[in-house]
């Protein structure tokens, strides 16, 4: 049995010796080979160079793929997916906040055969200013609202899941990614496990407001087809208003009030902004396809210690 383990990373040199330290006393626990991927995402920092110095331990194989610039969290975990061999795949962020101990947990349950995946959740949101904690509660209750495809509140990314559903999840090759809506798109018997959060070990988050915000237009615009049948909805508001202010001005008209100026200077607004808008949200999608048509790679691999040829011949074996 190998188990390999995700794990993206994007200026983490701090951060990487004590994941190392914490995640190997896990593994030593568990009966099986290991293989530590990691995907250096373009690091202004030293993160390879920390990643390189890891000291060699017994059952546990160091990998690593660095980028030749920053594509992306999404864009690092598709690469780490590809490089994984092992019977077992899990992806961790390397900052702590996902707990290693859930390991032993996740093996165990998918060992026993009836889940291909075991995924986890935090159930509080400690640490998170109110406006973050109000606009994830909204995004959760939106996105699933909109959407056909499941996204559980509160879900990361760490999570451990069978060769089978790995080989699914490789066959989506769309530029534009969004591993949660993935994750839960392709299927599969997933079971849930709760924590609560916790902060990181080292440095600081690089999401902010604005990257959080372009990252949930990222899974709405993916996952759900919605906002394209808006401007069915604004057009039949455009004629409803019409027809209203129609009979408002003959009704001032016949009263002899000179307001009709002003009423055809607001209508232009109001069917201008409502065309503007109607016209962004088709240019989305839009946006969207024109990056897939242009078929350019997700990422660039600068340098790597991994054998693509010996890694696919693995997978083959494993199949």
């Amino acid at each position: 049995m190998t188990i390999s383990i995700v794990i993206p990373c994007y200026n983490e040199e701090q951060a990487i010796p004590s994941f190392y330290s914490e995640v190997t006393k896990i593994t030593a626990q568990i009966d099986a080979d290991f293989e530590l991927v990691f995907i250096d995402d373009g690091s202004k920092d030293q993160t390879l160079s920390a990643i390189k110095a890891l000291p060699a331990k017994p059952r546990c194989q160091i990998q690593y793929k660095s980028f030749s610039r920053n594509f992306g969290k999404e864009a690092a975990l598709l690469a780490g997916l590809e490089a994984a061999s092992g019977d077992y795949v899990c992806i961790m962020d390397v900052d702590l906040q996902d707990p290693p101990e859930l390991l032993l947990s996740m093996y165990d349950t998918l060992c026993e055969g009836e889940y291909d995946c075991v995924a986890a959740r935090s159930v509080s949101r400690h640490g998170y200013s109110p406006l973050r904690k109000c606009c994830t509660k909204f995004y959760y209750a939106l996105i699933n609202r909109i959407s056909k495809t499941e996204i559980v509140t509160g879900a990361r990314d760490f999570r451990m899941m069978t060769r089978p559903m790995v080989d699914a999840i490789l066959q989506l090759k769309e530029y534009n990614r969004f591993c949660k809506g993935i994750f839960s798109w392709v299927g599969f018997k997933t079971k849930w496990l709760t924590f609560e959060n916790k902060e990181r070990v080292h440095g600081s988050t690089k999401w902010n407001f604005f990257s959080l915000s372009a990252y949930a237009i990222e899974s709405i615009v993916s996952f759900s087809t919605l906002p394209l049948m808006l401007p069915f909805l604004f057009s039949f508001l455009l004629l409803a208003a019409a027809l209203v202010l129609c009979i408002v001005l003959i009704v001032k008209a016949i009263s002899g009030a000179g307001v009709m100026g002003l009423a055809i200077l607001c209508a232009l607004f109001l069917v201008g902004g409502i065309i503007t808008g109607c016209l962004a949200i088709l240019n989305l999608y839009f946006a969207k396809a024109y990056l897939e048509i242009k078929k350019r790679p997700i990422y660039i691999v600068k340098e790597t210690n991994i054998t693509e040829s010996a890694a696919h011949e693995s997978k083959n074996e494993i199949r």
